[in-house]
């Protein structure tokens, strides 16, 4: 497993929103979802804002490999379950998307079940 450079960290951060897809058994992407996503600690992180019901959850917890789409790159990544930093995860999810209805969703105690840090394959 490589590292995000401090570069692809920083263009990650900036980003409102990437697509995510699981990778299906063939090696193929499935279909790609738009998910919000964070950057704390130096890693990247999203969530699914339907807990672990959610498709493309449901997707990506098969092989907890697959692919991130952002500013027309699509790059494998892997999947990896990680709560180790929820809180400030949480925090960082209401400082780059406010503290609306759509925030609170994706900090609820279902979503957080679903705390995956994405890294490059």
């Amino acid at each position: 497993m490589t590292a995000w450079t401090p570069t692809e960290l920083a263009e990650l951060d900036r980003a409102s929103e990437v697509r995510v897809a699981g990778r299906r058994a063939d090696g193929s992407s499935s279909t790609l979802t738009i998910v919000w996503h964070v950057v704390v600690d130096g890693n990247l992180y999203l969530r699914s804002v339907k807990g672990p019901e959610g498709q493309w959850y449901r997707g990506v917890a098969h092989h907890f490999e697959g692919f991130l789409h952002d500013a027309g790159t699509s790059r494998p990544v892997v999947f990896t379950l990680d709560h180790t930093h929820d809180t400030e995860i949480d925090d960082a999810y209401f400082a780059k998307y406010g503290r609306g209805a759509p925030s609170r969703s994706i900090t609820s105690a279902l979503a957080r079940q679903t705390t995956l840090r994405v890294d490059p394959r």
